[in-house]
């Protein structure tokens, strides 16, 4: 059976220059309304983990989570999955530092602004925000990651810088580990606790 990761497979196939024909016919059999347009998979992993934590079978509503490989496909994918290409419709977050191209590649595939949702610097930056610097570390420290949160901090380039900082540093020096602790922050969030672009992105959807 269908699913949509074998959706989210096409698109990308399409995104790369291949035929639309696959996604459009996937986008029909699944019940595709919404298209989630994310940066990668680190935010696919925290949408997934918050929308499992709330109940929620986007999946089955109707939704798929695309990861677009970069803010600046942004123009691409709109354009193959909303009002020009297979007319879906768009909703996602990006980071403030990429917002320009959000905005010109929304505005050139004459798609809505009103479901993104903006992190001050990223999606991990808010996460560590919203737990603490001191929860993110007990999280690390359950995760076996001590010693290679503790060899950071001993480099010299993240001496004196912000624990936040080191953090969301930390987040990133391993392949898949944004992946991984995309999804771990997320369910360690408490209900209250969850950063406003997430929250009001799952709501709008």
């Amino acid at each position: 059976m269908a699913d949509m990761q074998a959706f989210r497979d096409a698109v990308r196939d399409w995104a790369k220059g291949g035929p639309g024909g696959p996604a459009s016919d996937l986008a029909g059999r699944l019940g595709v309304r919404t298209a989630v347009l994310l940066e990668g998979p680190s935010d696919l992993a925290a949408v997934e983990a918050l929308a499992a934590r709330r109940g929620r079978d986007l999946a089955t509503e109707g939704v798929c989570v695309v990861p677009m490989g970069g803010a600046m496909s942004i123009g691409r994918y709109a354009g193959l999955l909303g009002p020009p290409g297979l007319g879906l419709r768009l909703a996602g977050l990006c980071d403030v530092g990429e917002r320009r191209f959000y905005d010109r590649g929304l505005k050139r595939a004459r798609a809505p602004h009103r479901d993104f949702f903006v992190c001050v610097r990223d999606l991990e930056d808010e996460l560590i925000r919203a737990l603490g610097t001191a929860r993110v570390e007990e999280i690390v420290q359950a995760e076996g990651d001590l010693r290679a949160w503790q060899t950071l901090l001993h480099q010299p380039a993240h001496h004196g810088r912000p624990r936040q900082e080191q953090l969301r540093r930390f987040l990133g020096t391993k392949k898949g580990r944004k992946i991984r602790y995309g999804r771990l922050l997320v369910e360690a969030l408490g209900p209250e606790q969850v950063p406003p672009p997430l929250d009001n992105l799952l709501r709008c959807l």
